[in-house]
């Protein structure tokens, strides 16, 4: 059936910030899909809140608003907007929840719009835990014995009749939220607590646990006339139990049996039948890893991370499909974009191997637990291709970043049997290092099977690299031996540690003996068909495949590899506009990445795309292959920077700012021989290597302190230091890792935080616009929130700050992007730190005042100046509007993480609220960031004796709101002094009722808590605020946050201006 002509206007709802759970595979889909709607001449409106995002682009949709996701924010777009339909499958849970929440209050039907794609009634079949289980019964489908309850009393009594272990998933919750496997009675009732307050609808599935099993999904698509197709079906390495997001995973699945493979491709068909799906499915099985039981675990109606993958994997584009299906085209109607023959009716096949290793943030919070349970963890993943399952593994390990390249990485030599028996209890992000340590012991499969409950074939698997692990250990090094260890993927380095020859000497015998990387294409039909995507994987042995191409000119871009916190989905929207604005100015392009779930990774976005990982010998393979003519790294966050030395050293030229002059802003003292001649004033300071030197410097200035490794980003390992104690602290959490630059120890002012991104000619500047923050200096500046225009702040200092841009970017012979960060003290500033490449803000400045700041850089990268461009330089004309910038955090996901905010960051998204004033601004960017208050209009106030005064202004205004304030003794005092009626709680260990007693109450709505210096884990008030996080209470650490909060309270609103982005003229460009 051809394309439905009454669609004429779609609205598209995003998934909004990007938290655990729910990554960047949204923007991935939803980009596609709406290039892919346009494609068909549909108009298209875009609702999503996250300003970091491609698909919030004007080039992508027709009308973008970036505004918070509820139902009273969308009432008033489709008012304005008068969509005929509303596809709500693309945005992730979030999408979905709210598609459901418009279709069953009636106002989709009053206003005469469709849902696209997948009807209500489907998706609740699918969501509503019990509709689910009747559905699957009906058609025989078998689910594990379970009850939905709504109160922990039903829940106990439900879990006698079944027995311990038990499952508990909370229904209509994103990435496991709340879930959790209880073994009795205590932690039943802790799970049940949590999990009935987080789910939408106050319910909890608690069934009979089935960990252990085996995790199989598959992804299916069905079009409206019933033809179904599996896309690609995947196989957990880790059994039930732990999270499939958490999970390595291996596409296709590799230990099943054709019959069980059969059994479950049936099954999984049957269930989108009978469920009537119309776009992409995914289902996740249990299967018994002897017998032939298995049961369905759950159905997704919507694109999902798994969707993202399986795309990737297989070269399907699922979202382009799914959107052309809700049009109302069949799959035997959609051509495969790849082949350019077969049609989209056609099951992909394929002939390698996929692994995907999760991304989780341990190294960020050192505090946290480990251990990996249903609960989703991981920030984002790496995806890695290769002929053998071996090999997939090992390019995904150093895919990660985190200092891992082999099975030998975390060091468990230590342990004797009985010990590693014992560890291979516990179910952490290590499991598959200890597995091969237990194998250098010669522990055998069954024992590490029957703990683990991991395939024995995977054992093997692992064991093969033990293997070759030790036959370089023992030597000779022979030319087959060197061959074979290529074919597992060791890289050199490895190898040169293992044989202990010069990294050097190792790769000279390869290529002596032809022993290179080549490339293979992913096709989708395992070579049936011939396919015309470049889109390329490496192994060693077999022929290559890469087309060699000899354009004019040819540009390497380097992606920023997996997501992760400090390091988000900006730097992949500067690495696809880069790539769109070199290939408009005739270049041939080049992407390296490993992420699976961002648009740099589409099969259309770059002429050519490499699917490896970025490390010095991997990107020098495909260099020796390409040839291109220059590298572009300062799109690619610290992962493309890190590279640059390597590059230069293979005779790449880095295109834009040069390697020089990137070290000089890093490098303190080449740095401040720039800041003289600039005379440009920064806070005092001196570079260390140990904790006497960081002593003495910190002793010179006076205390506090800031103390920072150079060379990261996202202020990793930055801490701010009151005494020696704590200097020695820090001092030995940054030195684990082995540092090659020295550790910066700086003055600690305190005043505005100001920043700036600009883009530079050589000569000129152009500064779109100034933000300035709302928590003072401090706070990391991707965790405060941002303020554009600058509201504060004078016009001189607008007049010092541009200033001092231009002559930063001028002595630093800046070439494309520089980002700035400026204290204001009264009419002082000073610079705090200088990055010569592309930020998190970037994508944020770009939507709000329509300079598209990343082309522009690009084109300046190339050879023109800003004037040529159309531009005045230096500062441009501030919009009439407000635009708020707020941090979304993930931190209910990590159990044990301190929420405080320091100069580390800890954000994973952001949200944006836009309009004519400041307040509505405000007010829309914590109702983005989920805030929705008041409820009870009841709160806690606890704040260290230095923020006393500030909180009682603050405990007035919340007074005038009508709410109840509970306060801690010294606080409580100071409050009742100034006139405010504050009731006094006792502290943790005093009797009750005590302020826990208060928070387990679910009554308090806020809870402000500014922590004492130091780290200590077991004052009131980290526990007061892990509990307060752990129950959905609002917890803020900062004192200008609670300001910022209680003054959008003051502004609560029902109706909101509107404002379409994608209007927005360019601002300062000359008509």
């Amino acid at each position: 059936m051809p394309k439905n002509p009454n669609v004429k206007r779609v609205m598209v709802i995003g998934s909004g910030p990007i938290v655990i759970g729910q990554a960047a595979e949204f923007d991935y889909a939803g980009t596609q899909a709406c290039r892919s709607l346009k494609e068909e001449g549909v108009e298209v409106i875009l609702v999503n809140s996250n300003p970091a995002t491609i698909m919030t682009d004007k080039d992508i949709a027709d009308k973008v608003y970036i505004e918070p996701l509820t139902a009273r924010v969308l009432e008033q777009i489709i008012e304005k907007e008068k969509p005929d339909s509303i596809l709500p499958t693309l945005g992730g849970q979030a999408g979905l929840n709210l598609g459901m929440e418009l279709a069953e209050s009636g106002f989709l039907a009053s206003h005469g719009v469709k849902l696209l794609g997948t009807t209500a009634a489907t998706i609740k079949k699918a969501e509503d835990r019990q509709e689910f289980k009747d559905t699957m019964e009906k058609i025989g489908e078998p689910c594990a014995a379970s009850k939905v309850v709504e109160s922990v009393e039903d829940g106990v009594a439900f879990t006698k009749t079944i027995g311990y272990p038990v499952v508990l998933r909370p229904a209509y919750t994103l990435g496991g939220s709340g879930g959790g496997i209880a073994h009795n009675q205590a932690e039943l009732e802790t799970i049940l607590e949590n999990g009935l307050r987080l789910s939408r609808v106050g319910q909890v599935l608690v069934e009979r646990c089935i960990a252990g099993w085996k995790e199989i999904e598959y992804e299916v698509m069905r079009d409206s006339a019933g033809n179904c197709i599996t896309v690609c079906n995947m196989e957990n390495i880790d059994p039930v139990g732990v999270h499939t997001g958490d999970s390595i995973v291996v596409a296709p699945s590799q230990t099943l049996s054709d019959k069980e493979y059969q059994m479950l491709r049936t099954a999984a068909l049957n269930i989108i039948d009978e469920l009537q799906i119309t776009g992409g499915c995914n289902v996740q099985f249990a299967l018994h890893p002897t017998s032939f039981e298995y049961c369905v675990i759950e159905v997704n109606p919507r694109v999902s991370r798994s969707s993202a993958l399986a795309s990737k994997a297989t070269g399907y584009p699922i979202a382009k499909v799914a959107a052309k299906i809700a049009l109302g085209y069949t799959l035997d109607e959609i051509k495969n974009a790849i082949t350019g023959k077969t049609y989209a009716s056609f099951e992909p096949t394929l002939d390698y191997c996929v692994v995907k290793l999760p991304r989780l943030p341990f190294d960020k919070f050192i505090t946290a637990k480990r251990t990996l349970t249903t609960q989703m963890k991981a920030t984002g993943e790496v995806m890695s291709i290769c002929h053998n399952f071996e090999g997939a593994l090992m390019k995904a390990i150093r895919s990660l970043e985190q200092h891992v390249d082999c099975l030998l990485s975390y060091d468990f030599s230590a342990l004797n049997r009985e010990e590693l028996l014992e560890r291979l209890k516990i179910v952490d992000d290590q499991r598959i290092y200890v597995i091969a340590e237990a194998l250098r012991k010669g522990i055998d499969y069954d024992a590490i099977h029957e703990i683990t409950m991991i395939d024995e074939w995977f054992i093997d698997k692992l064991a093969i690299l033990v293997e070759m692990e030790n036959a370089l250990k023992e030597g000779p090094l022979t030319v087959d031996l060197l061959k074979e260890a290529k074919r597992l993927e060791f890289p050199d380095n490895v190898i040169s540690r293992l044989t202990g020859r010069p990294e050097e000497e190792i790769k000279k015998l390869r290529y002596d003996n032809g022993i290179v990387a080549v490339y293979k294409m992913v096709d989708t039909c395992a070579a049936e068909f011939e396919a015309s995507t470049p889109y390329y994987y490496s192994v060693y042995g077999g022929e290559n495949e890469a087309v060699e191409t000899n354009p004019k000119k040819k540009v390497l871009v380097l992606g920023s590899g997996p997501i992760r916190i400090g390091q988000g989905i900006e730097f992949d929207y500067c690495s696809v506009h880069a790539t769109w604005a070199f290939a408009k100015a005739g270049y041939e392009t080049v992407i390296i990445n490993n992420n699976p779930e961002t648009v740099s990774t589409d099969f259309d976005i770059a002429d050519k795309l490499y699917f490896e990982p970025l490390t010095p010998e991997d990107v020098e393979s495909i260099v020796n292959l390409e040839k291109p003519d220059g590298a572009v790294v300062q799109f690619g966050g610290q992962t493309a920077i890190k590279l640059t030395e390597s590059l230069m050293k293979m005779g790449v030229p880095i295109l834009g700012t040069k390697a020089e002059d990137v070290d000089a802003a890093e490098d303190r003292e080449l740095f401040d021989k720039i800041l003289e001649q600039t005379e440009i004033p920064r806070a005092a300071g001196g570079t260390v290597y140990t904790a006497e030197e960081a002593k003495a410097v910190a002793n010179r200035l006076g205390y506090p302190v800031l103390v920072r490794p150079s060379y990261v980003l996202g202020g990793q390992g930055m801490q701010i230091a009151i005494s020696d104690e704590e200097i020695e602290e820090f001092m030995n959490i940054i030195n684990r890792i082995a540092q090659d630059h020295p550790i910066l120890v700086d003055k600690y002012l305190q005043g505005k935080e100001i920043e700036v991104d600009a883009v530079c000619d050589g000569e000129d500047i152009l500064i779109p616009g100034i933000m300035e923050h709302i928590e003072r200096t401090g706070v990391h500046s991707g965790d405060s929130i941002s303020v554009y225009p600058a509201p504060t702040i004078t016009a001189a200092v607008k007049e010092k700050i541009a200033e001092y841009t231009r002559r930063l970017a001028k002595a630093l012979h800046v070439k494309g992007l520089i980002n700035i960060q400026f204290i204001a003290i009264g009419e002082d500033v000073y610079v705090i730190e200088v990055n010569p490449r592309s930020s998190r803000t970037v994508p944020y400045i770009s939507k709000v005042t329509g300079i598209p700041i990343v082309d522009l850089a690009t084109e300046v990268i190339i050879g023109k100046t800003i004037r040529e461009l159309g531009y005045e330089p230096g500062l441009q004309p501030e919009a009439d509007y407000f635009a708020i910038k707020m941090p979304v955090f993930s931190f209910e996901k990590i159990r044990g993480a301190d929420i405080s905010l320091g100069p580390e960051m800890k954000s994973t998204g952001e949200c944006l609220g836009i309009a004519k004033t400041f307040n509505e601004a405000l007010y829309k960017a914590f109702l983005g960031a989920g805030v929705d208050l008041p409820k009870y209009r009841q709160m806690i106030i606890t704040v260290k004796d230095a923020d006393k005064g500030e909180a009682i202004e603050i405990g007035q205004r919340f007074e005038k709101l009508g709410y109840t304030i509970y306060a801690t003794r010294s606080t409580c005092n100071a409050l009742k002094e100034a006139g405010v009626h504050a009731r006094q709680v006792n502290k943790i260990s005093q009797e009750s009722p005590t302020v826990m007693d208060l928070i387990l109450g679910h009554k308090i709505d806020l809870v402000i808590d500014t922590p004492t210096q130091g780290r200590d884990k077991t004052r009131d008030g980290f526990l007061i605020r892990r509990t307060a996080i752990e129950t959905g209470v609002n917890c803020i650490t900062a004192m200008d946050t609670a300001r910022a909060l209680v003054t959008s309270m003051e502004h609560k609103m029902d109706q909101f201006t509107l404002i379409d982005v994608a209007s927005i003229k360019s601002r300062g460009l000359k008509e």
